[in-house]
């Protein structure tokens, strides 16, 4: 029988639809593969063709845009939004508007084009969220902005317009109407409970196994209860952080131990698929509290959003967490990589 399953953080309603249940086998998609043909901005002797690079971890000696990096972070070529505008906030009868201020970046996650996130050392992977960590305290000194968004789009099908790995960080005048219903709803269990729910939920999760994918000292990959998506994976820190800026070094060394670890996975069981994540964190103006937990949201490309979903808010998703947290647990990974 098809369930009805309600996020315990948003309150959000998914439609876990087992009439329809699938193995990993049984969906249509497209396998990413590195083709490595054509010109790419993104690849080492081409640094002239992006825009002059913000920040960059590179050898000593070498010059800005030039050879020599190894992750290497430039304003997008066609940004979201722009750093030079002013808020100039305005109302037009009932409606509100204002300039498109922000900052819009992509962190270049290594100057070798045939390698994927998944396939890097866990060291290079480390220095990735470092540079995250890096541009986010650097961008929170402007008063303008109130968010930072980190996500990426792996694949053509996942909205990916170059193939060479790489991120995005968008930083927002305002805070997303979506971080506002996580914020509300993790802050309206501890006022109930005077706890934090994703502590909770972690908690929990351990303690009966079925939705856990993997762990490590420092972080737990599991399954969400509600999963809007087949396969949707949640990685979050077992100690209670608000923000994504706070981890230490040997948390951000655990970090990119389990990504590669669940990427991996996700290679293996669906054949490497297209995914998106995004970094949950706390708004600027309030990234320390003891309600909020940041965590990365990995969402595979399995299925598409259609009329029911736009016209109800509702999600379907044929295969049920359990079943996606047995299949990516099971899997087989290099036992030098492997988390569990």
């Amino acid at each position: 029988m098809p369930e009805l399953r309600k996020d315990p953080v948003t309150g959000r309603w998914v439609i876990i639809s087992t009439d329809r249940a699938k193995r990993p086998s049984d969906f249509v998609r497209d396998k990413v593969e590195i083709r490595g043909s054509g010109f790419c901005p993104f690849c080492t002797n081409n640094e002239s063709k992006t825009p002059p690079e913000i920040m960059a971890y590179r050898k000593d000696g070498t010059q800005r845009d030039t050879p020599g990096w190894w992750v290497r972070v430039v304003p997008n070529k066609f940004p979201a939004l722009r750093i030079e505008e002013s808020l100039n906030r305005q109302g037009e009868g009932l409606y509100d508007k204002m300039e498109g201020v922000g900052a819009h970046e992509v962190v270049i996650e290594t100057p070798d084009h045939n390698k994927t996130l998944a396939m890097l050392d866990p060291h290079a992977i480390e220095d990735v969220f470092w540079a995250f960590r890096d541009r986010i305290l650097d961008l929170k000194k402007d008063t303008r902005f109130k968010y930072i968004l980190i996500f990426k789009n792996h694949g053509e099908a996942a909205g990916a317009s170059l193939e060479h790995t790489h991120s995005q960080l968008i930083a927002l005048p305002v805070v997303p109407k979506q971080v506002h219903e996580e914020m509300s709803g993790a802050a309206e269990y501890f006022r109930y409970r005077e706890r934090c729910i994703y502590c909770d939920i972690i908690h929990q999760e351990m303690e009966s196994g079925i939705r856990m994918e993997a762990e490590n000292e420092a972080f737990v990959a599991i399954a969400p209860f509600a999963p809007r998506f087949p396969f949707e994976t949640w990685i979050v820190p077992r100690v209670h952080q608000s923000a994504y800026e706070q981890p230490s070094k040997q948390e951000y060394s655990q970090f990119a131990r389990i990504l590669k670890d669940v990427l991996m996975r996700l290679d293996q069981v669906l054949e490497k698929p297209a995914y998106n994540f995004v970094i949950h964190t706390s708004p600027l103006p309030e990234s320390e509290n003891e309600y909020y937990h940041w965590h990365m949201e990995i969402m595979p490309k399995l299925t598409k959003v259609a009329g029911f979903e736009w016209g109800t808010g509702f999600y379907i998703n044929p295969t049920p967490p359990e079943q996606s947290a047995r299949f990516l647990r099971e899997a087989a990974v290099p036992v030098d990589d492997q988390s569990i």
